[in-house]
């Protein structure tokens, strides 16, 4: 990459498991050569009752969102994953962030996964980019080390290192 940017990763809810959380700091450590920082930054997740009504289920994304919306720095640049977001392959990822480095000067980059209910409406449409990895349905926990792969693989992309295809 162009520079080292920082990173910072916001999601609901924790990670429970050791292989996630070893999983979570094997990719941390993989991407301290690449970035300036990089930061994962946990809010409260909502219980949501068996049989929510929509409103219930608005009301909880709200919650959450709220409480992402408040970890977000003025001067992110905001990437909310959802599955209605534009899709990119692995080097088109890279390419996109180099771009947004070198052309528009972000150094920033704030990706915000949402818990299991989704992201609220606020929080989109306050997003730069929003982001889909695909139609399938990925837990949270997962989709937080799927995101650190893809970070990994687009800094070696971007410095033509090689990585598995």
């Amino acid at each position: 990459m162009a520079g080292k940017p920082s990173f910072h990763l916001l999601a609901v809810g924790r990670l429970r498991e050791r292989y996630w959380v070893e999983a979570q700091a094997e990719y941390r450590k993989r991407l301290s050569g690449y970035s300036s920082a990089l930061t994962v930054t946990e809010v409260a997740d909502e219980s949501t009752p068996d049989n929510a009504s929509d409103a219930q289920e608005t009301a909880i994304r709200n919650r959450e969102g709220d409480r992402l919306l408040a970890a977000i720095g003025p001067r992110d640049f905001i990437v909310a994953l959802d599955r209605q977001g534009q899709r990119m392959d692995s080097p088109q990822f890279a390419a996109f962030l180099e771009r947004k480095m070198v052309q528009d000067g972000v150094s920033a980059f704030t990706f915000v996964i949402g818990g299991s209910l989704g992201l609220s409406e606020a929080l989109l449409s306050e997003a730069d980019l929003t982001l889909s990895f695909g139609d399938f349905t990925f837990p949270h926990q997962m989709m937080r080390i799927l995101l650190l792969e893809q970070l990994y693989r687009a800094a070696r992309i971007a410095r033509n290192e090689p990585y598995h295809k």
